[in-house]
């Protein structure tokens, strides 16, 4: 056993304790407790004081896009999405996945993910290059395998690769593989609800799904019209016999049962009230991503009004083809400017527990707690800080940040927690 002391220590489900420590056994929590609390010191256990540290549980990044890591800096923001999905698009077309530059790619983006404090990730991925990867990190997580076809002849084809594609890479272990439609105007409704039966095979798995991140999008919902459809038909993916269902992208996923408590519904930047009452009364979790929505178009999310709607918010980075980098805390310092009423105590929930919960991993993560794994990070702080949840909202670079298992090492207790 270890015991580390630190200056803070935020449980995540409790406030922050000042002059707070925590009991490492074997890889787990044992013991958490506040200054003047009796400490569980064998006679062989050391104690660690962290005193220029705050320590928090991982951070848990729930929206990535790791295979698209080697697009880094090559697509140019852009004032509307549909203008700046062809343009990644094209790019990507360029690239073969088993170009040694993509691969290295994902592996640098895994290593800058862990660098900033994440622990924990939910990976979309239309190859599935990533997964093996991911099973070789420290990470823990999930990866989303996304399925998209509007055209509804080609349902069953697209469903039945999907499905093969699953079996083969596994939906148990580290990073099982989930299906994951990806957004109401690129999927079929047939996909949908095909997508929607096969998901009770694996009803331990969480699921992702974009929607409603653009005007664009709303349109064609709305009426079938708009720069979605044009840009569509000119890749050749339109089916002329979709029927627009005349009702918001939540609206429409909420009427065909895709909603509940087991799907991330990413972006949300046009939810109005209506939507986010929808989302909350299924279950589904918010996933938002502040830096990327800017990135792409399609404007700032309503932050303050996710939290007040009182619909589980989670954070991600999304891709580096629409970010500068994969540092989560990056992503609460824009959405502490975006919605300054928003408690910071919120914030770092959403990058801890709520995300873990969403992504299945909460039994291991999210929060200092007896039981959990002791994936652990630990924050350069001011000696004479106060308000400690405020600073790590307030934007933290990778520099600052280090894991708990390091500092034991370089202590020279490697091995010992």
């Amino acid at each position: 056993m270890i015991v580390v002391r630190a200056r803070w220590l935020l449980p995540i489900a409790d406030r922050p304790l000042l002059n707070g420590w925590v009991a490492l056994d074997r890889g787990r929590i044992a013991a958490v407790g506040r200054a003047g609390a009796a400490l569980p010191i064998r006679d062989d256990a050391p104690l660690v004081d962290l005193d220029s540290y705050a320590v928090l549980p991982a951070l848990v990044n729930a929206h990535v896009h790791l295979e698209l890591s080697w697009l880094r800096g090559q697509v140019p923001a852009a004032n509307r999405f549909t203008d700046w999905v062809p343009d990644m698009l094209q790019r990507r077309a360029g690239k073969a996945l088993d170009d040694p530059a993509v691969r290295s790619a994902i592996d640098e983006a895994i290593a800058e993910i862990q660098a900033s404090g994440t622990g924990v990730v939910g990976d979309i991925s239309n190859s599935l290059a990533t997964v093996e990867p991911l099973r070789r990190s420290a990470l823990a997580g999930v990866v989303f395998h996304e399925v998209l076809r509007l055209k509804a002849a080609d349902a069953d084809e697209v469903l039945e690769q999907a499905l093969r594609a699953q079996e083969t890479h596994g939906t148990s272990g580290r990073f099982p593989v989930s299906l994951a439609p990806h957004a109401p105007y690129s999927v079929s409704p047939r996909l949908f609800q095909g997508l929607r039966a096969a998901s009770a095979a694996t009803p331990f798995l969480p699921s992702s799904v974009h929607v409603a991140e653009s005007p664009e999008e709303t349109e064609l919902l709305a009426d079938g019209e708009g720069p979605w459809r044009a840009l569509l038909e000119r890749m050749g993916a339109w089916d002329p016999e979709w029927t627009p269902p005349g009702m918001t992208p939540v609206r429409y996923l909420d009427q065909m049962r895709v909603l509940s408590a087991r799907m991330l519904a990413v972006h949300g930047v046009q939810c109005d009230d209506g939507d986010l009452t929808a989302l909350k009364a299924s279950g589904a979790t918010l996933v938002t991503c502040p830096r990327s929505n800017r990135h792409v178009g399609v404007g700032d999310a309503p932050v303050a009004r996710f939290y007040e709607s009182g619909v589980k918010v989670a954070v991600g980075t999304d891709s580096l083809a629409s970010n500068d980098d994969l540092n989560l805390f990056s992503e609460l310092a824009l959405m502490r400017r975006l919605a300054p009423e928003v408690a910071a105590a919120s914030l770092l929930e959403s990058a801890t527990i709520v995300g873990a919960t969403a992504l299945g991993a909460e039994p291991d993560a999210g929060t200092i707690e007896p039981g959990k794994r002791a994936a652990l990070i630990a924050v350069a702080v001011p000696p004479d800080l106060v308000d400690v949840e405020e600073y790590l909202v307030s934007g933290i670079t990778p520099d600052r940040v280090r894991w708990v298992d390091d500092l034991l090492a370089e202590c020279g207790l490697a091995g010992r927690a």
